[in-house]
């Protein structure tokens, strides 16, 4: 036996053909319904489509044992991660790493509509070759559904305060709380909301989750900006939090970068099989039970994609000869043009390559000069105790963000175009934003300082 839970087993096992070690999770049986069969039926197809993702545990097979309870083949891989943070927290390198591999595999779910709803650390193991995985993907989403698992759903040191509050299932804000608690406990070696030397009952973590903010993690190696970015992820509100996985995942990119650290690449599955997924992002990360894909669709899939790539072929261009070898039908200028006609062309021809010239340098000098946009309508107004400093969108791309600096503090990343401070009466706050597009920042707004009045 290699591990135990609260539904099931996990043994390691000697596979035959082809000949190999493996893990088997196998359902216990007093947990086991023919409504979970047909779920956990559905989770291992799922679980088969996700693994093929680098930092998702594979899945090899999975069956039904002869006594009736089902069971997953996976490949074996270590739980060090698991267990080792609690006794010696991970160098902040090796965390960061960490959580851009597991917050990709987490936003490439996202994509094929899935939530995982049990990211925590023990959940992240290790692979012969030291490659971080995913675990127990879905496995949670697929027994939340069933009366009998209803209260072994839930992690609740790592579960976002609207999920403990009964408020959501799961959703992308909830999972990035819990990806940002996660790699917290990683660099704390605790969970966020556990105090040393207190009690930390469920109902005490259950009260300072929903009621309370993290402690700072109390390490010097952590930089500011590392804090405020897990501090963002673990915002009560989920408004509040990065707007999305790929956003969480830039966030602690930019980290490195300021570290010196190389950027932990980012692996998003972009194949067609995401592309099944609904245009809503709310729509396709509301997940109530697991999202089956149905066979024939994939192939329909494909083959319309192959169409579409067919249609959209580039169309073959044809060119000319040169007029050392100009066919014999072709024939020379008409000897009865005059001289006059002649200079007339090619002094038209000189002007418009002079102005083809002209407007080449135009648009790359503008291009350059205006590659990326600045904010200049910064504005600010006080409202019901909170600073609330807004802008227009200058003109931002698809994968741009605003860098948001408060004073002297490290800027905070977002797309939307609103950002909220709470200040103390007579409190003055002065925000500065720039626009970051592929690593590079742009020139700073002006910086508009707005003061919240003495008394309410």
């Amino acid at each position: 036996m290699l591990g135990s839970g609260g539904f099931a087993d996990v043994f390691l096992y000697e596979q035959n053909m082809p000949r190999r070690q493996v893990a088997v999770k196998v359902m216990l049986a007093e947990v086991v319904t023919s409504q979970v069969k047909q779920m956990f039926q559905a989770e291992a197809n799922l679980m088969a489509q996700l693994s093929t993702h680098p930092s998702i545990l594979t899945v090899y097979q999975a069956s039904v044992s002869a006594d009736g309870r089902p069971y997953l083949v996976m490949e074996l891989c270590s739980s060090a991660i698991g267990q080792r943070y609690r006794m010696d927290p991970l160098p902040v390198a090796e965390a960061l790493s960490i959580g851009v591999r597991i917050a990709s595999a987490v936003e490439t779910a996202h994509r094929a509509g899935v939530l995982h709803r049990d990211i925590k650390p023990s959940n992240i193991l290790t692979t012969a070759y030291g490659h971080p995985v995913l675990s127990d993907f879905g496995i949670a989403a697929t027994l939340g559904e069933a009366e009998v698992t209803e209260a072994i759903g839930l992690s609740i040191p790592w579960s976002a305060p609207e999920v403990l509050l009964d408020e959501t299932s799961g959703t992308i804000a909830s999972e990035i709380w819990a990806l940002g608690a996660t790699i917290y406990s990683l660099l704390a070696g605790r969970s966020p909301f556990e105090v040393i030397g207190k009690e930390n009952t469920s109902s005490e973590l259950i009260s300072r989750i929903t009621k309370g903010r993290p402690q700072p993690i109390g390490r010097v190696d952590v930089p500011p900006r590392l804090e405020q970015v897990l501090q963002k992820a673990m915002s009560k509100k989920p408004s509040a939090r990065q707007r999305s996985v790929i956003e969480f995942i830039r966030e602690l990119q930019a980290v490195e970068t300021e570290l010196g650290l190389p950027q932990t690449p980012i692996e998003v599955a972009m194949d067609d099989w995401a592309l099944a997924t609904a245009e809503d992002p709310e729509d396709r990360t509301r997940v109530k039970g697991l999202v089956s894909v149905d066979p024939s669709a994939t192939r329909r899939r494909r083959r319309n994609a192959s169409a579409a790539t067919v249609m959209r072929a580039p169309t073959r261009t044809v060119v000319r000869e040169s007029a050392g070898s100009m066919p014999s039908s072709t024939a020379p200028p008409p000897a009865r043009w005059s001289r006059a006609l002649v200079l007339s062309l090619v002094a038209c021809a000189i002007l418009v390559v002079a102005l083809a010239v002209t407007a080449t340098f135009v648009l790359v000098k503008v291009s350059s000069s205006g590659e990326i946009p600045t904010v200049r309508d910064l504005s600010g107004r006080v409202s019901s105790g909170t600073i609330v400093f807004s802008w227009t969108d200058p003109g931002l791309q698809p994968d741009d963000t605003y860098q948001v600096a408060v004073g002297d503090e490290p800027p905070s990343s977002q797309h939307a175009t609103e950002f909220r401070v709470d200040a103390k009466p007579g409190e003055t706050v002065c925000v500065t934003v720039t626009v970051n597009r592929d690593g590079k920042t742009g020139a700073p707004s002006g910086q508009k300082c707005v003061q919240r009045a003495d008394s309410p």
